[in-house]
């Protein structure tokens, strides 16, 4: 099964994206479907030393979704995108999973639109794999998808973050913990006292309420909070990071001493600076949507979308979106009327952009009430 990559998507695309892509065909043996301009493409694979082949396959698309594009310029007037056509592919069962370095808002709104949400599931969640000590990754979900969750969103998102981790991690029993300001009971708002209170009735190994600083010491496994604090939680450690390696760097430049120091322990720095280097994860996958979608950071080297490619081949051989549904099932039955809203906001969404599609097909452009004409654009 090929795994359908956005070859025109990512800072540094179609090279490095197209690079990556031969890399995984080459070193893991998948098979990858490259989608974007078939000429553009053609040379980048030349350059990088490769060719069109059984693992390397080339999916013609005339448009590409821009990074500053909004999700719905990416939905309604750029049907033939790399990105639209990579998901369709998907939803042929001509690919198995998509992976794009490409702008994110598109990646959730083609995914919602195109693959639709799991059964169960009433919003789709951003895991990102966060270091953690002893050689551990703790995952957290939601990292930037659902600035606004209900309690049920949370628990949902925990049932999907244990399932991934254990089956991609090999986490036997995972440990489940919804962030908080503190470790009591009391502590949290609203929604997370609520999540709190569902989550200790599941099979799942909760363990209650975790801290920020429980990110990286170990104590959990999966961490579920709404996407604007889990996003906000991600920058800020990305954002330490380039903190700490730039004192490091004027550490050991400061004096010869401090130059030999770094000479004697080049190796370890070297092999701490791979177990932090967010390229060596490669993507975060989103879950909860009925497909396998691995979105990759924008500014993603060959490395990177090689190894958003391998998570990619991963989730898709470990069957993970089924584990989900299972899981999901075995939840205790729980109403809470105040979801439906969720569900309807993306049905709708999903609806509106299938029906300008179809009305796309049918009205040239230019035409009253088409995409692209001047009445539309008024509206919005």
């Amino acid at each position: 099964m090929y795994i359908a990559v956005d070859a025109m998507g990512g800072d540094y695309a179609p090279r490095a994206v197209v690079e990556g892509a031969l890399q995984a065909a080459q070193e893991h043996g998948i098979a990858v479907l490259l989608v974007g301009d078939r000429e553009t493409i053609l040379r980048e694979l030349h350059n990088a030393g490769g060719e069109e082949s059984s693992l390397v396959a080339i999916r013609h698309a005339t448009e590409k979704i821009e990074m500053g594009d909004s999700p719905i310029t990416a939905l309604r007037h750029k049907p033939d995108s790399s990105l639209q056509v990579a998901f369709e592919q998907v939803k042929a069962g001509e690919a198995g999973a998509v992976v794009s370095a490409g702008n994110t808002g598109a990646v959730l709104a083609l995914a919602v639109t195109v693959l639709g949400n799991l059964a169960g599931v009433d919003r789709p969640a951003i895991v990102t794999a966060i270091p953690a000590l002893e050689g551990g990754r703790t995952y957290l979900l939601d990292s930037g998808a659902n600035v606004e969750c209900k309690p049920f969103h949370l628990v949902q998102f925990a049932v999907m973050g244990e399932v991934y981790a254990r089956l991609m991690r090999g986490v036997p029993s995972p440990r489940v913990g919804v962030l908080s300001n503190g470790e009591e009971d009391s502590k949290g708002t609203d929604t997370t006292r609520a999540a709190h209170e569902i989550l200790k009735k599941t099979s799942l190994n909760f363990i209650g309420y975790v801290e920020g600083r429980d990110l990286n010491n170990g104590k959990v496994d999966v961490v579920v909070t709404d996407g604007f604090t889990g996003n906000v939680a991600l920058k800020t450690m990305e954002g330490f990071w380039e903190f700490l390696q730039e004192q490091l760097r004027g550490l050991f430049t400061a004096n010869w001493r401090n130059k030999l120091a770094f000479v004697l322990l080049r190796r370890s720095l070297a092999t701490l600076r791979t177990t932090l280097d967010p390229f060596e994860i490669g993507g975060a996958p989103l879950l909860g949507t009925d497909g396998i979608a691995i979105i990759a950071h924008g500014a993603s080297t060959p490395k990177a979308i090689k190894n958003a490619i391998r998570v990619a081949d991963e989730a898709l051989r470990q069957d993970i979106n089924h584990q989900i549904l299972e899981s999901l099932r075995a939840l205790p039955e729980i109403s809470l009327p105040e979801l439906k809203r969720g569900r309807k906001f993306w049905s709708q969404l999903r609806e509106r952009f299938l029906h300008t599609r179809d009305t796309h097909d049918l009205q040239p452009p230019g035409s009253p009430g088409s995409p692209g004409s001047v009445e539309e654009e008024k509206k919005e």
